[in-house]
Parts: C-alpha cells; structure tokens; sequence
C-alpha cells in the first residue's frame, strides 16, 4: 500500500518549443529522428542561456522522458507559481538529481531558494528525531524544580538576572538603562541548533512519480547543465514548501536576546526586525522566566520556508536547549516563518494567559519540531498566514499539550492542529476558517477532550477531494510511517465544506466518544478509506489505500462510509451509537484493485439505518439496522444467499454475516487526567 519511491537519478534538457520540419530529412532517415537530433541542439542551446539559474513551472503533458513545461514564477510568500504563456520541452536523461521537496501543512508551492547569509543551508541532511509518544503513555512531566545545563536545579529568583523595565529592539541594544546579563545582539552566541532532529534528506523520485500538474524547479550550474529539478509541492494536503533541506548542524540562528544562562525578564518590550531572526532564543540548558513581555517580531526580508518550520528560524520565541516560561504577554509576528512560540529539539516551553497573532505564512501560533516539548494553558492564538496552524509541529515531532485556551486559522492550509507530533488538548475552542480543521500525517496523534473544533476547507483542484478531518501519509519525509491516530471525547466537531473524515496512503486510528458533529450542507461522506489520486504524490497510484480501524463510542454520525479493495475498514459500533448513511465500495482510486475489506461490528446497543444500497465485506450485527423508514432490510451474500429478507427496497450486500460481534478490537477512549500537565508554579 504504502510504498516508497525507487531513488533513480535523472537527466534533464531544456529546449525552447518550434517547429521542425520533416522535409530535410535525408534520404532512408525518419522525421522523427531528424526531429529528435534538432530538438537536442536546441537544449543544448537553451541550457546555455539559463547557466547558473534556477527556473519554474509546471508540467503541461508527459510523454515517456519528454515533458511539456509551462514556464512560470513565484507569487510572493503565497507558495505558488504564476504561469506565463511561454512553454518548453524538456528530455530526460540519466545525470540530474530529481527529488520532491519536504513540506508542511498548507496548499502546496515553494520559497525562493535559499540565499547566502547567516541562514542558508547547505542541502545535506540528517534523521529527524521521533518525538512522539505512543498511544496511551502520557507525556513526560518535568519535576517542579528547574534544570540548568549540568542537569542541577536552579533558583530562578536567585541565580537568573533580572532585567526588568528595559525595552529591546533588533540592533541588540538595551532601549533603558536597567539592564542585567540577559545578552542581546544580533549574533547568537555558539547560536547552534541542537544536534537532534536533524531533517531527513530530500525524497529522490522514479520518473512515474511526475505528472502533469506538478509544478517543479530546474537548477542549471555554470556551464549550463542542469544539476537538480525539485517538484514542488511534496506531500501535505495544506503545503508550505519551504526553502531545501537542512541538518540541525547547518542552522544558526541570530536573536535580539539570546538567553544562555538563567536570565527573569519582566514588563518590557522585546523588538525584532532581523531577517529570520528571533526575538528571544532559549539556548544552551539555560532557564528563561517571562512575564509581561510585548513581543514584536517584523520583517519584510525574512524567508520562512523549511529553516523556519523545521528548526524554528525567525520564531518570536524560541527555545532549543533550556527551558522557557512565558505568561501574561502579548506576540505580534508579521515575518515569513515568524512562528509565535517555538520548541525544538531539548527545549521545553510553557505558555500561559499569552495572546499570539500572526499575520504571514508558514508563522504557527504553538509550535513544536525535532522533538521539542510545549505546555499551554488559557493562551489566545490567532494566524493570518498560508501553512500557519495555530497548534502546528513538524519534522522530528515533539509533545504538545493544551489546557484551555482559543486557536484560530484564517489562513488557506492552515488547519486549527496540524499534527507530526503528539498533541493533546482540553477545554479549547479550535477554529480553521479557511482550512481542513485536522491535518495528522504518519504515526502522530491528537487527542481532544471537551473541545470545540471546526473547519471550513475550500475546494482545490489538486485534491481528489475536500474533509475536514485527515488522517494520511504524503511521502515528504516530514514523519515517519506508521499509525495516525486521532481520537476525540465530549464536546463539538463541525464541517463548514466536505466530507468529515478521510484517510489514505496510511495505517490509522480513530476514535470517537459522545461528539457533537455538525456537517457541511453536501455532506460529501462521514469517513473516506481509501486510495487517492492527489496530484502531489501521496503514494503510489493503485496502491496507497488506508488500513484504518474505527471506533465509535455512544456517538451519533450521519453520511456515506466509503471504501475500496486497496484499503481494510474495521468499523466498530458501541454503547448506544448511531449511522445514518449508506456504506459503498468505490474502486475510482484502487487501480486493478486488491484483496482489501470492509468489517462492521454492531452491539447489542447500536443501530444502522441504512439510507441506500450497501456493499460490506464481513457485517457482524448484534444491534439493529433498519432503513430510514424503519423498515427491515435485505441482506444477502454475493452469491444470492438471503440471510435476511427485508420489507426495505435497500439491500446490504455481505462475503459474510453474523448476529454476533466481536468488539475486542474495538478501541477506548482515553481520558484527560492521564495527560494533564498541571501549571507550573512559575506561570502562577
């Protein structure tokens, strides 16, 4: 199902379209032939006149190794391409490097490349670090008191220097008189990302991976030939493409403070303009103690892009090595990449009663990546932005957990959580008002426990179709294969366009219990489990179905399950729960298809009405199913055998059916006290 791409390296000529005539052929040699020799020539020819650039656009048309590519250039700071009229051909061979760049959530596209500076990066790269904990182990506490570098506790009170009633700005100077040791400047000291959760490298692709649609890249070195081609865009349904690849040990960052030893910092104002620069940057195990603080971070210059997502360059606050507590204040970031907090890697950040607002893209409210830890309590976070989630995480993963508290996404790719972490949250309000309301890519979580989510996707022509809900693998490198799982108990879940729940090209897990769900006005289907046809590569054609297992727990849905014979469906139905809809085998997405099935367990407790003609694998029935009318139904095997005549005109169509159900695979919900992070007596 799941299946990697074949690293291939390939070649790439680029040749202005004309006209070849076939009339000076000579004698016992092809058009064809002729017609290829001087389509070469002119590569080589347009080759030399794109020496030392890079250039985009997007495929028109795909013949074997010869594309059609329609010339174009990127919008500024949208991730997206404006095309031009003027098209070219370009012919594959076997000398260039052809990958897919990595990505997080939002619609797709790229940055510029990344230019020199204290921030470019090189393109190699490293293995992110896993951070997420497993289904079912909470994540870990630290004790009550704080740890400096050596790993001993520390007094904040007594050892930090407190720099009180002084204000900042980006130059690094101290804007009043009352200062104490907190350093500023624009050059971080040591200013090393940690060497963990270094980003994995850059997906290499098989030619079957281009398609038409595919926007892309092609570098040219100085002599004109072409060294790499990057298909932009590379895997998330919401898309922040970014600025190339990275190791942690390739990142520097430069911070208007930068805290390296126990430092208290209290009603001031810390002002950053830099160019991907941070406002405060946590470092080297040091504590940092916030209160008060108006954070501005502006900059017309910055990049964001994957220096950004990955390892928290041009963050408000970052934390990488240390820990930070921040509490009554107020972020405003009007910079590409200026995320509001940011936790990576061996920083821990805690962040109470803070109002965040972002206004650019790839700029999350909260933030964790390569396995950074981030507590929030009672925050208000607000984003504007493209790839701009307000709970947000990405490569390397990390643990998020939320008590309380309004998130807000205005931003198109930019759902209320997007998940290549562990994230639980409680008692908040979640809202993506342009943007799927979920996004969990890989073997990542999210839990929520009485809160209010809701999401309004808009229809985009690379999707094969619109959710609110995803759970999936995009084959960016961003996480890990493995077992998305996305549970929520109490509280409300609406749809503002769309089906509710989708997964594809993954295992996964949901689990449902007592939610109050609103669904869009064309409620397109309750759960999708299928294969896909996304134009940005989510696996392969034909064989990136989904293996997913189901839970519903006292739980009301309404709307069509669909699947296919490349995904497995295990659907359970417990305590009183109730569908309204019609379950169907739609095999658009599933190739020459496959030995894949649908498997309903109904109690003893819980009804199907089935609003239509339905095709089920395995139906094992304890419970009642009728249709809306409440008329009994037919179901019958495929081979014509009635195992129960209806007075319905609906008919289930089953391999297998049973009156008794087996729910031991059924899943449980989890419960908050099991993840609460109590409020540390230095927010208090």
């Amino acid at each position: 199902m799941k299946k990697k791409y074949l690293a291939i390296t390939l070649g790439i000529f680029l040749t202005m379209t004309a006209g070849l005539a076939a009339c000076a052929a000579p004698s016992g040699t092809s058009s064809s032939a002729v017609s290829a020799a001087a389509s070469s020539a002119e590569a080589s020819s347009a080759n030399s006149s794109y020496a030392g650039q890079t250039i985009y656009g997007e495929i028109q048309s795909i013949d074997g190794t010869d594309l059609t590519l329609q010339i174009g250039t990127q919008k500024d700071g949208s991730g997206e391409l404006d095309l031009s009229d003027e098209t070219v051909e370009i012919a594959l061979d076997e000398d260039a490097e052809v990958t897919r760049g990595g990505m997080g959530e939002g619609m797709g596209g790229g940055q510029e490349p990344p230019s020199s500076g204290d921030n470019s990066v090189s393109s190699t790269s490293g293995d992110a670090a896993g951070g997420s904990a497993p289904r079912g182990t909470p994540p870990a506490m630290p004790s009550g008191s704080t740890s400096d570098s050596s790993g001993s506790s520390s007094d904040i009170s007594g050892s930090s220097s407190d720099t009180s009633e002084s204000s900042f700005d980006s130059t690094g100077n101290e804007n009043s008189s009352d200062s104490g040791s907190a350093s500023g400047g624009g050059n971080a000291p040591g200013g090393t990302a940690p060497g963990n959760g270094g980003a994995p490298g850059q997906e290499d692709l098989d030619i079957s991976s281009l398609q038409a649609g595919d926007s892309i890249s092609v570098t040219f070195d100085e002599d004109g030939t072409v060294t790499s081609v990057e298909i932009l865009g590379g895997g998330a349904p919401g898309g922040d493409m970014g600025d190339g690849e990275a190791s942690a040990e390739d990142i520097t960052y430069s911070a208007v403070q930068d805290i390296t030893s126990d430092t208290a910092l209290s009603d001031q104002s810390v002002d950053s303009t830099g160019t991907d620069e941070n406002a405060i940057l946590t470092e080297n195990g040091a504590t940092a103690d916030l209160s008060g603080l108006t954070i501005s971070r502006t900059s017309d210059d910055s990049t964001g892009g994957n220096n950004s997502s990955f390892y928290g360059v041009g963050a408000s606050v970052l934390t990488t090595d240390g820990t930070t507590y921040l509490k009554n204040s107020t972020i405003t970031s009007d910079a590409e990449g200026g995320a509001g907090v940011f936790a990576y890697g061996d920083g821990t950040a805690y962040v109470s009663d803070t109002i965040i607002s972002t206004e650019k893209g790839t700029s999350g409210g909260l933030h964790v990546a390569g396995g950074g830890t981030l507590y929030a309590y009672d925050d208000t976070v607000t984003t504007e932005g493209e790839s701009s989630a307000a709970l947000r995480s990405d490569r390397g993963g990390g643990t998020m957990v939320a008590d309380g508290g309004s998130y807000t996404t205005n931003g198109t790719g930019s759902p209320a959580i997007y998940s290549t972490a562990d994230i639980t949250v409680h008692d908040a309000t979640l809202a993506a008002n342009n943007s799927e309301a979920v996004c969990i890519e890989g073997a990542n979580t999210i839990r929520l426990f009485d809160c209010s989510l809701s999401g309004n996707m808009q229809d985009n022509d690379q999707n094969d179709c619109t959710w609110n809900v995803i759970l999936y693998q995009s084959m960016s490198g961003d996480s890990e294969e493995g077992n998305s799982t996305f549970e929520m108990t109490g509280g409300s879940l609406a749809a503002g366009n769309g089906g509710m729940f989708y997964t594809t090209n993954t295992e996964s897990t949901f689990v449902l219990n007592n939610v109050d769900i609103t669904y869009a006005d064309e409620n397109d289907y309750f759960l999708k489990v299928t294969g896909n046809s996304n134009e940005r590569g989510w696996g392969e054609s034909g064989a990136n179905g989904a293996d997913c297992n189901f839970t519903a727990i006292s739980q009301e849905m309404k709307g069509d399950i669909i699947w296919d014979s490349i995904s497995t469906l295990d659907f359970y139905m417990t305590e009183g729960s109730t569908l309204t809809g019609a379950v169907m085998d739609d095999e658009t997405n599933a190739g020459n298809g496959g030995d894949g099935s649908c498997s309903m367990y109904i109690d003893s407790g819980s009804t199907w009405i089935v609003t239509g003609d339905s095709t089920v694998t395995n139906l094992y029935n304890a419970g009642t199913i009728t249709d809306a009318d409440g008329n009994s139904v037919t179901i019958k095997d495929t081979d014509g055998t009635v195992y129960q005549e209806g007075s319905s005109s609906v008919t289930i169509t089953v391999s297998s059916y049973s009156t008794d159900a087996d729910l031991s695979g059924a899943s449980s919900a989890d419960s908050w006290s099991t993840y609460e992070v109590t409020k540390p007596e230095e927010l208090s």
